[in-house]
């Protein structure tokens, strides 16, 4: 962190509603989006505070005044249903900072948008399921999110970034960045394309459903990786969900398969070795068993019988993802190396072929938590 940015950040920081004498500064998480920092605050005899502050990817996210209107509309939501439930609403959900100025946010002179929150203390997050408790908590925790939000009106929340699971729409812009090639990638990745190509005819089948009226519209999270869970240090409970960015209007079927793509792999998600990349049936099972659990009831019978199939679409439409990405020269996700982008589409991929081997077993497993 070089001393410039830190000067910055510790400007930001004095823009917000934030209390005691700044101790500590550092980067904080491994996010492909936005920049994320630690800040420790000491407050006298009560000792220290740690706070979140993070500056938003105004490229990725055009509306960040709209973004954080849903993140307070929703974590407000989130509160007082806790508080019913007799939870502890600062642990169990994400609580905004506000700026001096009492909005949401901060806008700085570069046209930047920053936002912070209390940071949640004796709780860890992990980028790979070390142990299938885990991904069982990770699917109770989010779970218990559609079930805590059933009751919330989705239309209301703003869509933050437009389409973001059309998948029909996600194969128009891979199309369109093979035949602009603006990085001259296209012929070497002419397998990874026709791959797609061959799926095509299944990239309409949430979007057909949803235009038929068949399945109902939820808030959605749609970023259900495992390090988006918070797990108790103690209990070793799933508690808190957060990085509410892309939360808004969508299927379960969404959340579901998000989860499966990342956290039931056996490999992490930019593996260089295919061989080591598979779709676990066990951590497929600990995480269904958790999520239905969580959902309490709140889904249709068609909605679970459909979340193998939303496993699969989640896994191929993010890998649609990363390739368009990587033809157009790594423009989305950050990336720290060559390649690194192709390297995240072929692992979806493979997970693809491995989850149409066990389709029958998967239905299965799904079928065995359905009440």
């Amino acid at each position: 962190m070089t001393r410039e940015e830190k000067d910055r950040v510790e400007y930001i920081a004095s823009n917000f509603q934030f209390e005691g004498k700044l101790m500590g500064l550092i980067p904080w998480g491994n996010g492909h989006i936005n920049d994320t920092y630690l800040l420790t605050y000491g407050i006298g005899k009560m000792g220290y505070i740690r706070v979140i502050l993070q500056r938003m990817n105004k490229n990725v996210f055009p509306h960040p005044v709209e973004l954080m209107e849903n993140i307070v509309n929703i974590t407000t939501f989130l509160h007082k249903k806790i508080e019913e439930n007799g939870g502890d609403p600062y642990r169990e959900t994400l609580n905004v900072i506000p700026a001096k100025d009492n909005m949401p946010y901060y806008k700085d002179s570069d046209g930047d948008y920053w936002r912070a929150f209390v940071f949640i203390t004796d709780a860890s997050s992990y980028d790979m399921v070390e142990k299938p408790e885990d991904f069982y908590q990770s699917g109770l925790a989010f779970g218990k999110f559609q079930c805590l939000l059933a009751d919330f009106p989705a239309e209301k929340l703003h869509e933050t970034i437009a389409d973001f699971h059309n998948t029909k729409r996600r194969l128009s812009n891979l199309k369109k960045a093979v035949e602009e090639d603006v990085a001259g990638r296209a012929n070497e990745v002419s397998r990874e394309i026709q791959f797609v190509l061959d799926r095509e005819s299944d990239a309409g089948f949430f979007v057909d459903l949803i235009d038929k009226k068949e399945l109902p519209i939820r808030v959605t999270h749609n970023d259900t990786k495992l390090n988006n869970i918070m797990i108790d240090n103690y209990s070793g409970q799933g508690i808190c969900v957060i990085d509410l960015d892309t939360t808004m209007p969508g299927l379960a079927a969404y959340d579901f398969g998000d989860s499966i793509r990342f956290g039931a792999s056996t490999a992490k998600e930019d593996e260089p070795d295919l061989s080591k990349v598979s779709c676990s049936m066990e951590l497929f099972e600990a995480y269904t068993k958790g999520f239905i659990e969580g959902c309490d009831g709140r889904l249709t019978r068609r909605e679970l019988e459909l979340l193998p199939m939303g496993a699969k679409m989640m896994t191929y439409e993010c890998g649609m993802r990363f390739l368009t990405d990587y033809l157009q020269n790594d423009i989305y996700f950050k990336t720290s190396r060559e390649g690194h982008n192709l390297d995240r589409a072929r692992t979806q991929f493979k997970l693809v072929e491995d989850m149409e081997s066990k389709w029958e077993q998967m239905c299965r497993i799904v079928k065995k938590y359905i009440k």
